[in-house]
Parts: C-alpha cells; sequence; structure tokens
C-alpha cells in the first residue's frame, strides 16, 4: 500500500451524529438503514463519511454546526419505579423513564441498557453517545447487581445451579455471583449480579429452576450504585468522582477534573414514587465481591 496516499475523507457519519448526542451508534446505524439521515439531500448509507461543511438532516431537521464537535457530556442516575417504560414514546399510552427527565438544548437523553416495566432501580442516562455504545456493548462486560425478591422454596441445588449455569431460550446463563439476604416467610432476598444484559434474564434464571421473582431492583451497574437518598421517580448528576470511574471502566478518561459537589436530586415525585419509597429490601448480610461503597 502507497504510505503517501491519502486516507478517507472526513469522519463516519454514524460517529459524527453519536458525537451530537443523538443516540447510540448501534441506534443511529439503524436510523440510516431507515432512511431518516440524508447528507446534501441524499439518503444516506451505512458506512457513509461527512466532512464539515456538509448538509446532514436527520428527519428533514439541519443537524447544527456546533453539534457535530460533541456536546458537553453529562451522566445523571434516574431511580426508575414500577410502572414506567424505558422508551421516548408507548403505544399504550404507559409513562416512560424520560417523562421525568431534565429538558436539553441541542441533545438528548440516551438511556444506557433498559430495565422491563415491573422492575425497579438504577438507570443511568448520558449525552455522550460514545459512552453509551461502550457501556452498552457485550465485549465491556460491565456488571450489574439486582436485589430480587422471590416466592418458593429455594434449596442449596437451586442455588448451585444458578451459579453453575442454566439453559435459558437463548442460550446458558448464569449469575456471577448470588447472596443470601434474609427475609420472613415465602419471601426471600438475594443480591445477584451478572454481566450480561439480555431480555428478563435475572427472571429468566429463577424461573428456570422453578422459582418466581415477585420484586426485581437493580441497585447498581459498574462503579454506580443507586443513591440511597435518590427515591423512584428522580434523577441526579453524578458525582464527578463516580462518573470518572464508569469512564475508567470503559477506557475513557474525563476532559477536566470538576469540583466535586454535593449532587440535587430533582424531577416531579410521582405518587408510584412515594407508594414504591416506602417498601425497601432487606440489605445483604454480606457485600458480594467486588461492591463498591455507596455514598
Amino acid at each position: 500500500m502507497n504510505q503517501d496516499s491519502p486516507g478517507p475523507r472526513g469522519e463516519k457519519l454514524h460517529k459524527v451524529l453519536a458525537n451530537a448526542g443523538l443516540g447510540s451508534r448501534r441506534e443511529l446505524e439503524h436510523w440510516i438503514s431507515d432512511g431518516r439521515v440524508t447528507v446534501d439531500g441524499a439518503i444516506a448509507k451505512l458506512g457513509d463519511r461527512v466532512t464539515p461543511e456538509q448538509d446532514i438532516r436527520v428527519d428533514g431537521q439541519p443537524l447544527a454546526a456546533g453539534a457535530r464537535h460533541g456536546v458537553t457530556r453529562r451522566v445523571i442516575a434516574y431511580h426508575k419505579p414500577d410502572g414506567e417504560v424505558t422508551t421516548t414514546k408507548d403505544p399504550q399510552g404507559r409513562p416512560t423513564v424520560f417523562d421525568h427527565l431534565p429538558a436539553l438544548r441541542n441533545a438528548r437523553w440516551i438511556v444506557i441498557g433498559r430495565l422491563d416495566f415491573n422492575t425497579q432501580g438504577l438507570l443511568l442516562f448520558t449525552t455522550d453517545g460514545a459512552l453509551a455504545n461502550k457501556l452498552m456493548h457485550p465485549s465491556s462486560e460491565i456488571e450489574r447487581e439486582y436485589a430480587v425478591r422471590v416466592l418458593g422454596k429455594v434449596d442449596a441445588d437451586m442455588l448451585k445451579r444458578l451459579q453453575e449455569g442454566v439453559e435459558l431460550e437463548d442460550g446458558p446463563a448464569h449469575f456471577d455471583t448470588l447472596v443470601d439476604a434474609g427475609g420472613e416467610g415465602a419471601n426471600h432476598w438475594y443480591h445477584v449480579t451478572l454481566k450480561e444484559g439480555r431480555h428478563r434474564e435475572v427472571r429468566r434464571l429463577w424461573e428456570a429452576v422453578g422459582v418466581t421473582v415477585s420484586r426485581l431492583i437493580r441497585v447498581r451497574f459498574g462503579p454506580v450504585s443507586l443513591p440511597r437518598q435518590l427515591r423512584p421517580g428522580r434523577w441526579m448528576d453524578l458525582e464527578p468522582e463516580r462518573e470518572s470511574q464508569l469512564l475508567a471502566s470503559v477506557g475513557m478518561q474525563a476532559e477536566q477534573p470538576r469540583a466535586p459537589k454535593k449532587p440535587a436530586i430533582r424531577a416531579r415525585h410521582t405518587k408510584e414514587g412515594r407508594d414504591s419509597a416506602k417498601k425497601t429490601p432487606p440489605r445483604s448480610r454480606r457485600k458480594p465481591a467486588g461492591r463498591p461503597r455507596q455514598r
């Protein structure tokens, strides 16, 4: 290959859109495939490269020139209550997690991972498409921790199978750690961790050994734990230290250090949030390996 030959001209289109905070790269590739993006009036294709002087439009709306250089990175934690969907809109008219988030200018919130309609707990949102893409990519193996309340008798053999592996419809799966967190009567709590984000994986694992999950709460995503003071239906900006740890978990660095400050908790406090906040799962008797201290 001739070393003097020029390299590809411009940046990949989906990367430019992600840097503008329009979504994760994977999501934006679908937008391009669906014909929602044009470049200089022509429908864009996957793999297209663009230069600063070209006219880029999404759904007919021009991409602001300033947005091409990237938006200011922001990461927030949201305590999802039961009864919300993890989409921007719902055909059935159900409330979504986006209903309570702060408004943005020249950017949009990208949800990092998803939680089922009946699952509560920690959701992270960011304006940084590259960060969202790395955190959601299977190769990153970001650990997720859940507090699980199960209904039914659980014996030692079931617990062993859940850690060694059971066969699900989409392949074998297992919990990396499983810790007894106590409980009374027929309901019992466990803390489990895994490094995958398959659909309803925690529930399906328990169902595979004949046990029903009656409540499920995500309490940690990577180095970020669900803040104790963050009640259902509310959000807060990540502390600079915690945001740096999240970036480091996928090999990224903060652009510049920020002075630590106590994050404010904001958002409309729903009736569902008040009801959910009254029900607190018992704390684990011992911490799973590698679980960071909550601040």
